[in-house]
Parts: structure tokens; C-alpha cells; sequence
């Protein structure tokens, strides 16, 4: 009776629809949002409908059965109607005859063959379906008699995200031939080709996105919700993330006029990034207009187009190179200089540590190995496996550039052996085979005794483990297995981290330098000189002073720089192009040139141009994102521990780059440590430092707020200083009167008003809201407990708009009061500079975009 009365009811509530809508095939009439059981179509009873059976309530998505002509196979699909653009279908991998028919009943949606055979239908249903809707999201749901979803498209993404759809962790978006997939995991969102075996892009190394992994990815979504959110779009009414065929990630909006979608974003974005940016074994090389596309020297142009070894070889293929006798016989040809693979960016090395020769074996013993690259400043091995896409020269921007690549090869045809030949020179060569094997065994044997002795030593030492402790996967781990002890880490010519950049001789570095002609900066490291590569690419090079070299802090400093750097790219990190080290006195490390040099002279030197304010937010946001790049974009977390404006680096218009990461800490995710020794600089150090706490990443978000004070304010945040009877510093100092800004701002922000902290060199060409964003953020940055601070994956988003600023809290400002209130003085143990709060700008020339 019950159920009886429920049928009753959901028939009385689905009548108006039912008489609007006529669902009979026959009639061919498209229905609006609803369908109901029993209802069938076919390509032929659609044809003049364009396929189109169902549109949602707002007509912005329709279901149709789409073909190429009246009598073609079709697919049944979902297409946003204005662009005609399909955002889903359910057999696109298998399309269906002309004649085949799709049909909805209580059982759910299905699409069956002339002989009854079902090609395509939902899975099995919990319940009766009752209705089929299509949603003005794009979402195509099953409902029950009471509405409830029993299935929905959304859960069975193809190659498109839409607005309102979320991608689980686990879940994939695949183009229709499958060679490329996003693949979302619970630590990051990358793509992948060859059967997901080979990635050629990762969403935490894109500055386009913003990544925040401090807490685990649950889902990606293309809206500005959860853990993944893009940053830097415009406001559209629809958005769209489609996996194109050719690999790339495409972001698309619709603003709800015209006929076609406007482009955001892609990723990736250079010319040379993708798998088959050219043919197969080709080379792409950028240019000013694109990219070019070459055979490498070792291999021959086919007339046809594409490269091909010589004619009596033919490239090692899995199904080629099966069996022990063919893998025996595997050559190799050299890819020559300057090139690398698509793939290598972001692999891990199969082996570290070896030679040339054991990298070349690894893939000779692996039927499904293609060719391999090694890299001598690292004695790391990369393999291509299964498949071989387009090659890469390395004169392009994120490759290292002493890499030699090598692809197997096999002879077409085969040579045969003469048994009998054989037989004879056997017993001839027997004595001459021992005495060789003899040989072999006695330097084994020696070689053993000898690593056994150095392992004891290894045991008894030092090794950094401190700096290079990680697991099996951390590129700097294996620094502390084939050295003994930080001595010898630091004085052998052997330093070995994979992935480590060119290793470069000091006469090298002197003809670079024009014997360090040209001083571009200096400071209690060493000195800074400009140079240029023989490849014609300006550099910074990096002495290291005689004093720090040769100390243990000095070493540790350069070898987690090396470490650091070395591993990681990222468009707000400053790029390391190599390094030299031969002996205590001769430690160099060899950046890329930044024209502006750093943000402390730009923003403190007397008489530079000064900054805008949106200059400054860029600086600020370019800033936070490298931050939040090294606390959550790469395999460990990396804790910058001396963030700072001198450590803030400038390029032109728009370049913004982190550098200096001596005093960095590895740590995993989540983890806190105890520091035996405080690092930074003073007046940037968090509370924690100070208490003897454990230190994590939100150390660095204290640092930056510091520094975000001193961006929006345009001097030191402890100076000596008293103004005129205006604004805020008569109220907090009188001339000659050390004065805090930090709790200026926290003052300030109190009683409502913003504009007055802005530097006033601006003259007020700045908006009050823009301020308060700014000052809002950098208090949030300031609160004393560490879990109260946001990460910096959030405060970039915050400062760029994309997320709503939070409000600082004032129980956890209050400590600003005690330690910065009246009585402080500006007295520390260094005399009356704030402890070395006060920087020396004397000196400095202004920096020159154009120099």
C-alpha cells in the first residue's frame, strides 16, 4: 500500500513534465531534462534532430547519438551545445552501427547491436531506474522513484572536466586512443604516456597552478574548491579541462555568449615538453617562431619523413629484441651532444653511481629498453622503456646539458656461425680464458676486501645525514653511501648526486669570469661575479670565501646548495647551471644571471626607482609560490630557513626567484625537527627559533610575513626614523627613536586603517583594500603558534586573489606587544641595530632592468 501510494505520488509530481515532454521515438521529439523507461533511439529516428534526444532545462548541454553522416557508426555523447564541444561519451573507444539502438528501462541506460548482443550500458543498479536527467552541468544522472542518483556521467570521466565535477584521487582523464592520461594520486596531478609508464608534466612544478599539499589531494576540480585549484583565470560562467589529443592540458571557459570557448591555459606549455612534440627519435629545438624538428647526426632522414638507423639495423623494439641471444647482441647509437629525452625532467634514475658502462648494461639486460641516457657531474643512468617519443636539445631552459644519450639498435639480419669453427679454436683458447677468469676473481676479491674496509670507516664517521637523510627515492641520499665521512664528501672529485648539474673546472669559471673581473655582489659567503658560458648564456658565479670553504659549516652550506638546486626546478626558484669544487679554496657555484640582483635593493637603496604597488604583489606572490613549491611540489619538504629580501632575486619586468638555500632542511611530509643550531638572519626569525620548538615549513611562513611587511612599507621593519606630525610614525616614535613596524601594522590593522602603511614614496597611488589584503596576510603569517599560520601555498592564493584573505587573530599577535612594546629599545647583544635587523645598503648601485 505504501509503495503503492509513493507510485502514486511521483507520478501526480512528474505529470506537468510528462505532458510537456513526449518521449515516443517515433514522434523524434527532443526531449527537455527528463526521460523516462522504455524510451529508445536510433541514429536513423534522430537524423534531423543532429543526433539530439535530451537537452538540459537551460538548453547549455545536450545528449545526442553523434556520427559523421546519416548512415555512420555513432556515439553517444554529452556536447555543450553553444560550441558544439563534447564533454563526454560512453563508448568512444567502440563506436556503434547505425543500426544499434539505445535504450532506457528500469535497468539503466544501454546500447544494443541488431542481434541483441549489448555493446555498451551502465552497471548493474541498486535500484529501478525510474528517470534519466540531464543536468545544466553537464552531468547526465539515473534517478530512482524517490530521486536519488544510481549513477551519473561525472563519476566516469572520458578526457574533459567540467565546472562542478570533481576528479577523485585514483581517478584518470584519458585522450580516446589512451596514449596520454591525468592521473590525479593522493601527493600530485601528472600526465603520462606510454601506458602511464613515462610523465612528462606534474601540476606542483607548473607556477600556472597552485598545489596545496598540506593536506592530502582528495580530488581536482576546475573551480576554485579544494586542495587543487587554478589560479590567475578569468571569471567565466563555464569551465572546461580538456586532455587533448596530442597530450597537452587545456583549461577553456565559456562566458555564455558566442559560439566558441576562450583559452586560459596549458599545460605544458613549451613547444618541446611534449612526447611527440616531433616524430618519433627526432630532435625538437625551439626557436624564436616554434620549434624545429631533426633527425640526430647518428641516425638517416627517411624519404618518407622520420628517422631510422642505418639500413642494416633497426631500432631494438620489445618484440624485436626477445631472448637472451638477441639482447646479446644489442648495439648502440650515440645520440651526440646536447640532447636529451621529454621524459628525463621528471624521472627518477634507475641507477646512481656507476659508469657508462653499467648504464648501458641496465638496459641491455631489459628487453623492454629502448635507449638509455647517462650524466657524468652525477653518475645518474635514465632508461626509456616500452616506448621512444621525440628527443629534446638541451639548450633549452630545465635540461642538463652533459648528459650522453644512446638507443639500441639490432642487425636485421643475423650472421651464421660456423660450428665447426667454433669447436677448433676452443681447446686454443681455453688456457688464455682461465688465466683471464684467474685475474678477474683475484681483483674481486681485493676490491671486496677493500669496500668491506671502507664501510667500517663509513660506520665510525660523520656522514651528512643530516643534509642528506631520505629514503630510497631522495637524489641526495645516496651522497652518505659511497662516502665516508663529510671530509671526504667535500674533498673528493667524485661528489655524485643524480640529477646534479654541470660540474664545471676552475679554469673553466676563470675564462668565464675574465679571471673575476666584474664584481656584481658580496656578502659573508664570499663574493658574487659576473660571467659568461662559451654557449654564450650570462651567469652569476659564486665564490665561496677561503674562511666558509674550508669550515664544516661552510661545506655543509655548499653541498645543500649543490643538493637543492641541483634536484628541483621551478620558474620562482633561481636555476643552478653547475658548480665547481677542487680543493678547499676552489668552491664555486654558478647561477643564472638575475639583472636586477635582489629585492633588498630595489626596495631599501636611496635613489632607485621606485617599486609599484603592483609590482610589489607581483614580487610578493612570485615569492610565495616558490615557497610553497619547496614546501609541497617536491618528493621531500624543503624548509628555505632564511628567507629574507637579499635572498629574493629580481630579472627584468616579471622574473622573481628564491636563492640561497645553504642553511635549507630536508624533512618529510608533516614532519617538525629540533635544529641543534639556529639559522637565518635575525629580525626574520620565527618565535619558534627563538624557544627552542621544533621547526617546520610555517618557520619560512613567519619569515616571509616579515618580509611581506617590509614589501608593502618600503624600508626595514626595525629603522631608526621619526616623521613629520602625519600618519602613523609620529603616534609610535619620535626622531631618533627605533621604531617596529610589525607592530605598527598590528596597531593599525586594529583601528581599521591601511593606507598610511604603505611606503609612502607611493605618494598614495594605491587603494586602501589593496593594502589591507596585503597586511591581513602578513599578520595571518606573524601568529605566534605555527599550525595558525597558513601555508604558503594559501598565502600566494590570498595575495593573487583566488582565495578570500583570512583575519589575523589577535590572541595569537599579542606576543608583538611583549617582544616589540615599549622598553624594547632596539638594544641586542650586537648594540643598538636591532641585533642586525638594520641592513647596510651602503654602497649598492641601484639595479638595472636592462643591464
Amino acid at each position: 500500500m505504501v509503495s503503492s501510494r509513493r507510485r502514486i505520488l511521483f507520478l501526480l509530481l512528474t505529470l506537468p513534465l510528462r505532458r510537456r515532454h513526449k518521449n515516443s521515438a517515433a514522434a523524434a521529439h527532443i526531449a527537455t531534462e527528463f526521460l523516462y523507461p522504455n524510451f529508445t533511439a536510433s541514429s536513423i529516428n534522430f537524423i534531423e534532430k543532429g543526433g539530439i534526444f535530451l537537452t538540459s532545462i537551460s538548453s547549455t548541454f545536450s545528449a545526442t547519438l553523434s556520427s559523421d553522416s546519416p548512415q555512420s557508426n555513432f556515439i553517444f555523447s554529452i556536447l555543450h551545445s553553444p560550441t558544439s564541444t563534447l564533454v563526454w561519451s560512453a563508448n568512444r573507444d567502440i563506436s556503434a552501427p547505425y543500426t544499434a539502438v539505445l535504450s532506457l528501462s528500469t535497468a539503466g541506460l544501454s546500447i544494443s547491436l541488431p542481434n541483441g548482443s549489448i555493446l555498451w550500458s551502465t552497471p548493474v543498479l541498486s535500484q529501478h531506474a525510474a528517470a534519466l536527467q540531464l543536468l545544466d552541468t553537464g552531468n547526465l544522472l539515473l534517478l530512482d522513484a524517490a530521486n536519488f542518483s544510481l549513477w551519473q556521467s561525472f563519476d566516469h570521466p572520458t578526457d574533459t572536466l567540467l565546472s562542478h565535477q570533481r576528479l577523485p584521487a585514483g581517478s584518470t582523464l584519458s585522450t580516446s586512443a589512451g596514449d596520454y592520461r591525468l592521473l590525479i594520486n593522493i601527493e600530485d596531478a601528472v600526465l603520462l604516456w606510454s601506458d602511464g609508464d613515462q610523465q612528462y608534466w606534474r601540476l606542483s612544478a607548473d607556477p600556472q597552478w597552485v598545489k596545496d599539499i598540506n593536506d592530502p589531494i582528495a580530488y581536482m576540480a576546475a573551480n576554485e574548491s579544494g586542495p587543487v585549484y587554478l589560479v590567475d583565470l578569468p571569471v567565466t560562467k563555464l569551465k572546461f579541462i580538456r586532455l587533448e589529443s596530442n597530450g597537452q592540458l587545456r583549461v577553456m571557459g565559456y562566458n555564455g555568449n558566442g559560439s566558441v570557448l576562450s583559452k586560459q591555459l596549458l599545460a605544458p606549455r613549451g613547444v618541446c615538453d611534449l612526447p611527440l612534440s616531433c616524430g618519433e627519435l627526432d630532435v625538437c629545438t625551439v626557436t624564436s617562431i616554434g620549434a624545429t624538428c631533426n633527425c640526430p647526426a647518428s641516425l638517416t632522414e627517411l624519404p618518407t619523413g622520420g628517422c631510422s638507423p642505418a639500413d642494416s639495423f633497426t631500432l631494438a623494439y620489445p618484440s624485436k629484441c626477445a631472448g637472451e641471444k638477441n639482447q646479446s647482441e644489442a648495439a648502440y647509437l650515440s645520440l651526440g651532444s646536447q640532447t636529451d629525452y621529454f621524459a628525463n625532467k621528471f624521472a627518477s634514475p634507475a641507477s646512481s653511481g656507476g659508469n657508462l658502462s653499467s648504464c648501458r648494461n641496465l638496459c641491455s639486460v631489459n628487453c623492454f629498453c629502448l635507449g638509455f641516457f647517462y650524466r657524468d657531474s652525477s653518475n645518474s643512468c635514465f632508461l626509456i622503456k616500452d616506448k621512444i617519443g621525440s628527443f629534446i636539445s638541451t639548450r633549452d631552459h630545465g635540461f642538463v646539458d652533459d648528459g650522453e644519450g644512446y638507443i639500441k639498435i639490432l642487425a636485421s639480419t643475423q650472421p651464421q656461425h660456423d660450428s665447426s669453427k667454433n669447436s677448433n679454436l676452443f681447446p686454443i683458447l681455453l688456457p688464455s680464458i682461465a688465466g683471464i677468469l684467474f685475474l678477474v676473481i683475484l681483483l674481486a676479491g681485493f676490491y671486496c676486501l677493500r669496500r668491506h674496509h671502507q664501510r667500517s670507516r663509513n660506520n665510525n664517521s660523520g656522514p651528512l645525514k643530516e643534509i642528506y637523510a631520505g629514503g630510497q627515492n631522495n637524489p641526495w641520499s645516496q651522497l652518505t653511501d659511497n662516502h665516508s665521512s663529510t671530509e671526504d664528501i667535500l674533498n673528493s672529485d667524485e661528489i655524485s648526486i643524480p640529477g646534479l648539474p654541470h660540474r664545471f673546472t676552475y679554469t673553466e669559471l676563470v675564462a668565464a669570469t675574465n679571471n673575476f673581473s666584474t664584481k656584481i655582489g658580496s656578502g659573508g659567503f664570499g663574493e658574487v661575479f659576473l660571467g659568461e658560458l662559451p654557449d654564450k648564456t650570462t651567469v652569476a658565479v659564486k665564490r665561496i670565501s677561503a674562511g666558509d670553504a674550508g669550515s664544516l659549516h661552510g661545506k655543509k652550506e655548499f653541498c645543500m646548495e649543490i643538493a637543492v638546486i641541483g634536484s628541483i626546478h621551478h620558474i620562482n626558484l633561481v636555476r643552478l647551471h653547475g658548480f665547481s669544487a677542487e680543493g678547499r679554496r676552489r668552491r664555486l657555484l654558478v647561477y643564472e644571471y638575475m639583472n636586477r640582483g635582489s629585492l633588498d635593493r630595489s626596495l631599501f637603496r636611496p635613489g632607485c626607482p621606485v617599486l609599484e604597488w603592483q609590482e610589489r604583489m607581483d614580487i610578493a606572490i612570485g615569492a610565495a609560490r616558490g615557497l610553497a613549491y619547496l614546501h609541497s611540489g617536491c618528493d621531500r619538504k624543503i624548509v628555505h630557513c632564511d628567507v629574507k629580501p637579499e635572498n629574493i632575486l629580481l630579472h627584468g619586468i616579471t622574473g622573481v626567484k628564491i636563492s640561497d638555500f645553504g642553511l635549507a632542511k630536508f624533512m618529510n611530509p608533516e614532519q617538525s625537527g629540533l635544529f641543534t643550531t639556529m639559522r637565518g638572519t635575525r629580525g626574520y626569525l620565527a618565535p619558534e627559533w627563538l624557544a627552542n620548538a621544533a621547526i617546520s615549513d610555517r618557520a619560512d611562513v613567519y619569515s616571509y610575513g616579515m618580509v611581506l611587511l617590509e614589501i608593502i612599507r618600503g624600508k626595514k621593519n626595525f629603522s631608526v626614523e621619526g616623521r613629520g606630525s602625519e600618519g602613523w610614525s609620529s603616534k609610535n616614535s619620535v626622531e631618533g627613536e627605533m621604531v617596529c613596524f610589525p607592530l605598527v601594522a598590528l596597531e593599525m590593522h586594529e583601528k581599521g586603517k591601511y593606507l598610511e602603511l604603505a611606503d609612502e614614496r607611493l605618494e598614495k597611488r594605491v587603494r586602501e583594500e589593496e593594502v589591507e589584503r596585503a597586511v591581513r596576510v602578513a599578520l595571518c603569517c606573524l601568529h605566534e603558534e605555527p599550525a595558525l599560520r597558513p601555508s604558503m601555498t594559501a598565502v600566494a592564493a590570498m595575495l593573487d586573489g583566488s582565495r578570500e584573505v583570512a583575519q589575523p587573530r589577535p590572541e595569537a599577535l599579542a606576543f608583538l606587544r611583549l617582544l616589540y612594546g615599549r622598553g624594547f629599545g632596539g638594544q641586542g647583544s650586537e648594540g643598538g641595530n636591532m641585533n642586525g635587523w638594520e641592513g647596510d645598503v651602503k654602497g649598492l648601485s641601484c639595479p638595472h632592468v636592462g643591464l
